[in-house]
């Protein structure tokens, strides 16, 4: 190794002027780290000892591999070893973090290696080059300054070799450092990078941060008091503000929004530490909310592709209150099984079972999953419409190679074809689960080769041969707040497009039609209500009964009547006597199923709404089914024939009247034969019915005067009048 003495020699004025002008040209964004070096924060101190191994190994999988002719650093195929493997989040987001940066600048920082002579002019071991590759980028980000070294961690020997390295290097690789800017005539190194990495690096130092508030341990007003009380004031929108402010999501009731600058603070208080608060992407937040708008009180859920696991608990808090199970596939290793129940423990989620099967080889007649109605599948992509990929692969669980892709700003060809097959089988998996009623696919792509084209051929391709209704896309289940998600959201599909105030995020919603063969009776209609005690009491057994009796009746009276000229008066009658059935039905029908929807959780969408279920438990037969409820987007359809029905019948309640017929006047009085099976007593009939709700339609009969010969002869006052039940 080149010695630091003699490279320390070198040092004159102009090399010095170098450095002071590389002061300002860091290979990062620093517009936002600029901004807080003015504030009067302090500058980066460097890294721990064991982050810097980490991180040299993280790169060492993911670096960019040349062709010989083009190699300038040749690199080990071993990692180097690691003291301890800490699963602390923070040791794991600053080793990914700097990986992650020597990754996108890593033709730069080979450049300047070899601009600077230390290759290979110093005699290196391979297996450091990764090592020399983060370091470099650290070095030269806090400005060739010294590192702080802490005396709490024990140091690493590789680590010592390497610092000791760049610091007799440091006027080389500065005066380096400052040429490749020139060569590429950039105001900083950063302006080297392509667009799109740049766009999403400026993204994501100003995006938003997203938290949902775990009920199951506070309240949301307990949340908003603490947060006063620590000087947070609510506001409508958190961009452009520096202050401790907050806001309230405009899609999800339980999600809060914080300005990007906050972050450190808010970890260090205890709603956050206490996982009272949880930070997470809103793309998985608005995933399992669409979830939770499908559910009945005893439905289960299966996740696949878990992604973060604070989105497993989310669902799991949003379903506290139902006796719904989550069953969670995909966890390779049953080592993490102690941590993760230990994780969901703290949340205070009870209502979660983890299967270590792969979603593919899971059977779709698993005797586990015969309560689970709805799929909620957030498939691996690429991920390309998230600002912040650190965070994408630390919560999602996504592999590593991705970072390649994040690095270019774009995903190549062959990759992205194994990402929608894999999707695609995914999917069409999980359409064939005969007790499952929907599936929510989510991603966080921008590309439509892994959303809507996943979706549309899916159901153009769904299996028709099971017994079941295919399925069908649904409306979106969300709010929509502005014209610009309503004009996405036309298609069914629900859009968000990468912006300064959210990542991008697709969602759809499939849910199977309704089978026609489920055709709803009024019976049925009115025993739900009952069941439900929207009917005050009522008691439908004995209605029903008498109901059946008096049909059979005029059944049989009707078929007993004779076939005379008087035949057409008895249609009429038996025609008036179903029409008003049919009318009485329809109408308790509506009113029915007008009481028993909620409204308050009718959630318009566009032009189309959605209905969320009740609380109340679902076990009664009776109750509607899950198909039932969330086939149609409009809750009923309004019968045409009642269109012109008067105002006081869509508000007064139906009761049963009896109705009595009079006799049969026949029109021949000649007719012996006819006469002689009449009565000779003529008699007055009216309406029976409530005597409060409905007066007579005719008048009691009237004492004779005295004196008076009653009309025998004469037809009776009766058919003088207006026929009303003709």
């Amino acid at each position: 190794m080149l010695h630091a003495t003699s490279e320390l020699e070198f040092s004159n004025e102009n090399n010095t002027e170098e450095i002071s002008q590389l002061a300002s040209l860091a290979l990062s964004d620093d517009t936002a780290t600029s901004k807080k070096t003015s504030a009067g924060l302090p500058e980066k101190t460097g890294y721990r000892d064991s982050v810097y191994v980490t991180a040299a190994n993280i790169f060492q999988g993911i670096r960019f591999e040349k062709s010989p002719e083009k190699v300038l650093i040749k690199y080990g195929n071993e990692p180097l070893p690691s003291l301890t493997e800490s699963e602390d989040e923070s040791f794991q987001r600053s080793s990914y973090e700097l990986a992650f940066s020597a990754l996108k600048y890593q033709d730069i920082l080979e450049t300047i290696l070899i601009d600077s002579y230390i290759f290979p002019s110093a005699t290196i071991p391979d297996h450091l080059s990764s090592l020399i590759i983060v370091m470099l980028y650290d070095f030269q980000d806090r400005k060739f300054q010294a590192r702080f070294l802490s005396d709490n961690e024990e140091p690493i020997a590789e680590v010592q070799e390497v610092e000791n390295l760049l610091n007799s290097f440091k006027i080389k690789l500065a005066a380096a450092l400052a040429r490749c800017r020139i060569k590429h005539d950039a105001l900083s190194i950063y302006h080297i990078l392509p667009e799109t990495v740049r766009n999403q690096e400026l993204r994501a130092s100003t995006l938003p941060l997203y938290a949902w508030i775990n009920t199951c341990k506070i309240s949301p007003e307990d949340v908003y008091y603490s947060l006063k009380k620590r000087g947070y004031n609510k506001v409508k929108s958190v961009l452009h503000i520096d202050d401790k402010v907050f806001a309230m999501d405009q899609h999800c009731y339980d999600v809060l929004i914080f300005p990007s600058h906050l972050k450190n603070n808010l970890l260090n208080i205890d709603l956050f530490k206490d996982y009272k608060l949880i930070f997470q992407d809103k793309s998985r937040s608005l995933a399992v909310h669409s979830v939770k708008a499908l559910l009945n009180m005893d439905d289960d859920i299966l996740v696949v592709n878990t992604g973060s696991w604070y989105t497993v608990a989310h669902m799991s808090v949003l379903t506290n209150n139902n006796t719904s199970k989550i069953f969670v596939c995909g966890v390779k290793s049953q080592a993490k099984d102690p941590d993760l129940k230990n994780l969901f423990t703290k949340m205070g989620c009870k209502n979660i079972e983890i299967l270590h099967e792969a979603f593919l080889n899971i059977e779709s007649k698993d005797h586990r999953l015969q309560k689970v109605k709805v799929i909620l599948l957030l498939p691996r992509c690429s991920g390309l419409g998230v600002s912040n990929p650190v965070e994408f692969i630390l919560n999602e669980h996504e592999d590593t190679d991705l970072l390649k892709d994040f690095s270019q700003g774009g995903t190549s060809e062959d990759k992205l074809h194994i990402l929608v097959q894999q999707q695609y089988e995914q999917l069409t998996h999980a359409m064939k689960f005969t007790k499952a009623q929907a599936v929510v696919y989510c991603t966080c792509s921008v590309y439509p080769e892994e959303n809507e084209d996943v979706i549309k051929k899916a159901l153009e391709f769904q299996d028709r041969g099971i017994k079941v209704q295919p399925y069908r896309l649904s409306p979106p289940v969300l709010p929509l707040s502005s014209l610009k998600e309503i004009h996405l959201s036309t298609d069914k599909f629900f859009r968000m497009e990468p912006s300064e105030v959210t990542n991008g995020c697709f969602l759809s919603v499939l849910t199977r039609e309704r089978d026609p063969s489920e055709a709803v009776s009024v019976k049925d209609v009115l025993a739900r209500a009952a069941a439900k005690g929207l009917l005050d009491g009522i008691e439908l057994g004995k209605t029903s009964k008498r109901e059946k009796k008096k049909k059979k009746k005029s059944k049989i009276s009707l078929s007993k009547a004779p076939t005379s000229n008087n035949g057409g008066i008895q249609m009429k009658i038996a025609e008036f006597l179903t029409r008003e059935s049919n009318a009485n039905a329809d109408r308790s029908e509506i009113l029915t199923t007008k009481t028993s929807l909620p409204q308050k959780n009718t959630t318009t969408a566009g032009s189309s709404s959605q209905v969320r279920k009740p609380n109340k438990p679902a076990s009664n037969s009776l109750v509607p089914t899950f198909t039932k409820n969330t086939s149609h987007p409009r809750p009923y359809v309004r019968q045409t024939h009642l269109a012109r029905s008067r105002p006081e019948d869509r508000v007064m309640t139906l009761k049963p009247v009896e109705i009595v017929l009079p006799p049969v006047m026949l029109p021949f009085p000649g007719s012996q034969e006819i006469k002689s099976q009449l009565p000779t007593r003529h008699l007055y009939y009216r309406w029976v019915g409530p005597k409060t709700l409905m007066p007579s339609y005719f008048p009691s009969p009237v004492i004779s005067r005295r004196g008076e010969k009653p009309k025998e002869n004469l037809p009776s006052s009766l058919l003088r009048r207006p026929r009303p039940w003709l």
